[in-house]
C-alpha cells in the first residue's frame, strides 16, 4: 500500500472525532432518540447509524480505492473475500455504555493490510479522549496534550475486563487464580486495549464473543505500543478476510 501514513492518519483523527461530535449531539439527548436490536440482539441506535455515514463518505472520498467494512455495512463475504487492503469500521462501539450513559463508547478506525492492522484511531468523545497509532508509534490526546504512549510493567498487575459483557466464568477464574497478587480494572468498548497501551493495565484477556470490527482499531494502538495480542494458542489476532466476522478468544498483554 503505498499511501502517506502520517498524513493519512491525521485525516483518520479528524473523521473520527467528526463522527464522534455526531455521537454526543445524540448523547446529550437521549430522550431524542431510539433503540432498536439488529438480527444477532445487539442494540443500535440513530448515533450508529450517523456516524457510520459520516465514517463512510468521509474514506470514499480520502482514499476511493481502499474498501471498507463496517458494523453497520457488512460486506457480503463473496465480494470481500479476496481484499488485500481495507478499512475496519465500529462507528460506535460500546452502544451499551452508551444507552447507559457511562462514557466509555468509541469510534473505531482501523487500517487493514494483509490481515494486519497498521493504523488506528480509538476515540472517545464523551471522555474527550483520542487513541491513535500508525506503524510502531501510539499516541493518547486529551483537550490539552498529546503524547506518545507505551506499554509496561507494574506490580501488582492490572487485569482489565470487560463492563458489560460477561466472559466464560469457569475460564476467567481459572486465568485470574494463576496470576497471583493483581488488581480488576472494568471499562467498556476498545478503550481496554488502549489502558494496556498507556500502561494502566497489563492484561486484557478475553473469553467471550468479539467481532472483528471490535477489535482492529484498538489492536492498532495496542500493538504500536509495544504490547501483544494473540489468540490462546499464541498467534497474533488477525483480519485475513474469513466468512465469519467473529474472533477468536484471546488475550492483550505487555
Amino acid at each position: 500500500m503505498n499511501i502517506n501514513k502520517e498524513s493519512l492518519l491525521q485525516n483518520i483523527c479528524v473523521i473520527a472525532k467528526s463522527a464522534g461530535e455526531s455521537i454526543i449531539a445524540i448523547y446529550h439527548d437521549m430522550t431524542n432518540y431510539q433503540i432498536r436490536k439488529k438480527i444477532d440482539k445487539s442494540p443500535v441506535t440513530e448515533a450508529d447509524i450517523i456516524s457510520n455515514n459520516i465514517i463512510l463518505s468521509s474514506l470514499k472520498n480520502i482514499t476511493p480505492n481502499i474498501p471498507i467494512l463496517s458494523e453497520e455495512n457488512p460486506i457480503p463475504w463473496d465480494i470481500r473475500k479476496n481484499w488485500q487492503d481495507y478499512w475496519l469500521v465500529d462507528p460506535l462501539d460500546g452502544t451499551k455504555e452508551f444507552i447507559q450513559h457511562n462514557g466509555e463508547f468509541t469510534v473505531n478506525i482501523a487500517l487493514i493490510e494483509k490481515g494486519k492492522p497498521i493504523l488506528g484511531v480509538v476515540y472517545a468523545p464523551a471522555l474527550n479522549l483520542m487513541y491513535f497509532a500508525s506503524e510502531k508509534q501510539a499516541w493518547k490526546k486529551t483537550d490539552k496534550h498529546i503524547r506518545p504512549i507505551s506499554c509496561c510493567q507494574a506490580n501488582p498487575m492490572s487485569v482489565i475486563i470487560s463492563r458489560s459483557h460477561n466472559n466464560d466464568v469457569d475460564k476467567m477464574n481459572k486465568f485470574l487464580s494463576n496470576l497471583g497478587e493483581h488488581k480488576i480494572i472494568k471499562i467498556g468498548s476498545s478503550l481496554k486495549f488502549c489502558l494496556v497501551a498507556e500502561g494502566k493495565a497489563q492484561l486484557y484477556p478475553r473469553f467471550n464473543n468479539t467481532n472483528i470490527w471490535d477489535t482492529g482499531a484498538g489492536q492498532a494502538v495496542a500493538i504500536a505500543s509495544g504490547a501483544h495480542v494473540n489468540d490462546w494458542n499464541g498467534s497474533p489476532l488477525n483480519y485475513i478476510p474469513r466468512e465469519s466476522f467473529l474472533n477468536p478468544n484471546f488475550l492483550v498483554s505487555t
